[in-house]
């Protein structure tokens, strides 16, 4: 249950829609459900805006289904990340409705198509390579209620290409910069716009990248203004942060 179904269920209540037994059932399990092997956070949408994300690495197909159920039951929604490929196809079996992304390894129900959504947040990454980490951003900030885009392979290596991308970058209330290599690409964009860039160090570079440590130390140490850091292929994390900054600036469309 969401803030907006606790605030509909008490509402129900107060006009007598809806008896008060009946609501201390549908409000039994909350805000914690205990599945045994785990305790989900039923009442972190109330808390944060967002139910609760899934880890899926490390997680049984049979564990991923069990959590599954339980939160598109609550929330009508669903966010899986780091899904292997036996998790996924455990969970498209046991909801139909579920969107299985095999390159950003995510499951998702409920997820608003790139063009709806609040605000703009926009999604860039330096290369083709890096393409796994900046869908990881692109999806979370869509279910995450962002409408989202995605800029791909726009790295330092040819300035030209982020340049002709200069419009679309300064219609957005967040950037998402994903970058493996030396890590470059960040700075140079937070340079050109007014806007909070949250940047990503992806593991893709040679030797000496040291599997992303290169980039996230020249993140780190950017020039620019403005530039934020999330942990290396961290695109998860970065695509809910600029969500959440994209919530704050865009207009809602109601109270």
């Amino acid at each position: 249950m969401d803030r907006d179904g606790l605030r509909a269920l008490l509402d129900a209540v107060q006009a007598g829609q809806v008896d008060p037994q009946e609501a201390e059932r549908r409000l039994a399990a909350w805000p914690s459900h205990d599945l045994g092997h785990s305790q989900l956070d039923l009442h972190r949408s109330v808390r944060c805006g967002h139910p609760e994300v899934v880890y899926g690495a490390g997680k049984t197909p049979e564990q991923l289904v069990d959590i599954a159920r339980a939160l598109v039951a609550a929330h009508g929604r669903l966010l899986v990340t780091r899904t292997t490929d036996e998790g996924a196809a455990a969970l498209t079996a046991a909801l139909p409705q579920c969107e299985w992304h095999p390159r950003a390894r995510i499951v998702a129900v409920g997820m608003a198509a790139p063009d709806e959504g609040l605000g703009q947040v926009t999604v860039v990454c330096a290369g083709t390579s890096d393409l796994a980490v900046a869908e990881e951003a692109w999806l979370t900030a869509r279910s995450m209620g962002a409408r989202a885009s995605l800029i791909s392979d726009v790295g330092v290596a040819g300035l030209h290409r982020v340049l002709g991308k200069l419009p679309e970058l300064r219609e957005a209330h967040a950037i998402v910069v994903v970058a493996g290599m030396e890590g470059a690409l960040p700075s140079v964009v937070g340079g050109l716009v007014d806007r909070p860039v949250i940047a990503v160090p992806t593991s893709v570079g040679y030797g000496a990248a040291f599997g992303g440590l290169a980039a996230l130390l020249g993140m780190l140490n950017s020039c620019a203004s403005g530039v934020t850091v999330v942990n290396i292929d961290n695109g998860f994390g970065a695509g809910y942060a600029a969500a959440q900054i994209n919530r704050l600036a865009a207009p809602h469309p109601g109270p």
